[in-house]
């Protein structure tokens, strides 16, 4: 009928909604105001002396160019740990599966000290490295490696699904009329995987940045040099200085933000590329 109010399939919409936008505001967007509240408190030069002194900035620079790096390795491996769970069987397949999510399960705290005991100096793999003249605990080395531990089931279990869902029919398509594996893989499967990389590694590159606990024992927590900015802003609040670690959290918020969204703006023209072509 004309004028009639077309209804929704699921009924109760305006509730969840309701319910969706205040549960968001509550956990999310209320904590993240408190941080430009409290920041707003600080005159321009205080801040400014508070978030670009050279020990700040030294522990930005550890904290964004390791979880990068890191998250642009996890996107390789990634790749290639759901490339081999969804495309072979091999006994202890189903071992395999589940220990892709065991850095989700572990303690944070228990995955740096695990890390630190296995790659110190007098380590099982450490005592070896050092006698090739490569450290690797209490450098920005140690810290790639434990952002790329506990960043490595992001990329996994965002690609695995795109994988098993690929049409093999395409492959053989492609494969019967010439092309080789690399380029079937380059130009129909690829393409096909480019949004859940890009996913996998957002969420890999924003859960290494606010890394703590994995990380704070690897590190050695040398100023101007493995000191990371989540460790930092603790030491701020230890000290009572709350303007100061708002201030050094806010820049980090702000940069992430601007971060995610340019791989968010990424994703979308990968995902338009895929649907047109």
């Amino acid at each position: 009928m004309k004028g009639s109010k077309s209804k929704n399939v699921l009924p109760g919409f305006g509730l969840s909604m309701g319910f969706t936008i205040f549960y968001l505001c509550l956990i999310v967007l209320i904590p993240l105001a408190g941080v430009f509240i409290k920041t707003a408190g600080l005159s321009w030069s205080e801040f400014w002396d508070a978030v670009a002194n050279p020990r700040v900035l030294a522990s930005y620079r550890v904290s964004f160019l390791t979880a990068l790096f890191a998250a642009a390795v996890n996107v390789v491996f990634g790749l290639l740990v759901a490339w081999v769970l969804v495309r072979y069987r091999f006994p202890g397949k189903k071992i395999v599966d589940s220990l892709v999510d065991l850095p989700f399960a572990l303690p944070t705290a228990v995955a740096g000290v695990a890390l630190t005991a296995i790659y110190a100096p007098n380590g099982w793999i450490g005592q070896y490295a050092e006698r090739l003249g490569l450290s690797i605990a209490f450098t920005p080395l140690g810290i790639t490696i434990a952002l790329m531990f506990i960043g490595l089931p992001f990329v996994v279990r965002t690609v695995q699904p795109v994988l098993q869902d690929l049409e093999k029919e395409v492959e053989e398509a492609a494969v019967m009329l010439g092309a080789y594996r690399f380029r079937t893989f380059r130009s129909v499967i690829l393409p096909e995987l480019v949004p859940a990389l890009l996913t996998g590694f957002a969420l890999a590159f924003a859960r290494g940045i606010g890394e703590y606990g994995s990380v704070v024992f690897i590190s050695g927590n040398m100023p101007m040099r493995t000191e990371i900015a989540p460790l930092l802003i603790m030491t701020k609040l230890e000290q009572y200085d709350y303007m100061g670690a708002t201030a050094i959290a806010l820049v980090m918020l702000v940069v992430s933000f601007l971060m995610l969204l340019l791989i968010n703006y990424l994703q979308w023209r990968a995902n338009r590329h895929t649907t047109t072509s």
